[in-house]
């Protein structure tokens, strides 16, 4: 059984370790961390029974997959620190934004397996959606092993390297366009008299729920759009109101200025 070495023990690492453990794929024994706090380390071992690394040195020795669950400009110190550590068969995973393969493998002045993922935030509760690709040095054995990591926690999908901008923009950045709009809909809740607990709960059930409709049936959203629309009713009269509005013209526009964002970082 191979061996997990996480560098950085934050928030997305903590959900990534809970996912792993709890699937039963690796047992706390094969997983290894390092963080620069030694308080919050202390608190993911005792809480997943993980094994704590005296530094970034160690984890990255004796781990078979290293993945670096550190900040983005955090990566070239992390990395100049640990990449003579770093076993030839070992694959490391990076998880920041705007980070390619080639920007990785040049930090570590050699080839080296890369797996890049763009996880997001909903992995902290199990429903994340991570987005992969890997170098040719990643056979589809090893490629798999790491998809199956990230399953553990939520939805996969291997990609292109050229798509991981657009990634950004749909699933990394995206949640925080949800979290407006559960926003929105509770302000509008609470503008017609209901309390605001009660707006945020019926708003992000909705939310939930509708996401569910889509992944589960299999059908177009537009198609779920239109069974709820009665004709003269009430939701196609919010929904002219949307379209109006420019809803999805707002929506498509702030992705594109997403993605492009996401490749400015990625040309450094």
């Amino acid at each position: 059984m191979k061996r997990i070495g996480f560098i950085g023990c934050g928030n997305m690492a903590q959900a990534m370790i809970g996912g792993i453990v709890k699937a039963g794929k690796y047992p706390g024994s094969r997983i290894t961390a390092s963080d620069l706090n030694e308080k919050n380390l202390a608190a993911v071992v005792e809480r997943y029974g993980i094994e704590a690394a005296a530094n970034n040195i160690q984890c990255a020795e004796g781990a078979d997959i290293v993945i670096l669950a550190v900040k983005p400009n955090l990566y070239e110190r992390i990395i100049s620190e640990v990449r003579d550590a770093f076993r030839e068969d070992a694959i490391v995973v990076t998880i920041a934004a705007g980070r390619s393969m080639d920007s990785t493998e040049g930090a570590f002045g050699r080839r080296i397996k890369v797996v890049r993922v763009m996880p997001n935030t909903p992995s902290l509760v199990g429903e994340g959606m991570s987005s992969l690709c890997n170098n040719d040095l990643v056979s589809e054995g090893e490629l798999q092993e790491v998809v199956e990591i990230f399953e553990s926690f939520g939805r996969t999908e291997v990609v292109e390297e050229k798509l991981m901008d657009v990634v950004t923009s749909v699933s990394g950045s995206a949640p925080a366009y949800i979290y407006m709009f559960i926003e929105a809909m509770a302000d509008g809740a609470v503008l017609d008299g209901m309390p605001r607990e009660k707006a945020y709960k019926m708003a992000a059930q909705t939310v939930l729920g509708a996401a569910k409709m889509v992944v589960e049936t299999g059908k177009h959203p537009g198609q779920l759009k239109d069974e709820v629309c009665s004709p003269g009713g009430t939701t196609i009269e919010a929904v002219a109101t949307f379209e109006e509005k420019g809803l999805r013209n707002a929506v498509i526009t702030a992705m594109r200025r997403c993605t492009e964002k996401s490749r400015e970082m990625s040309r450094g």
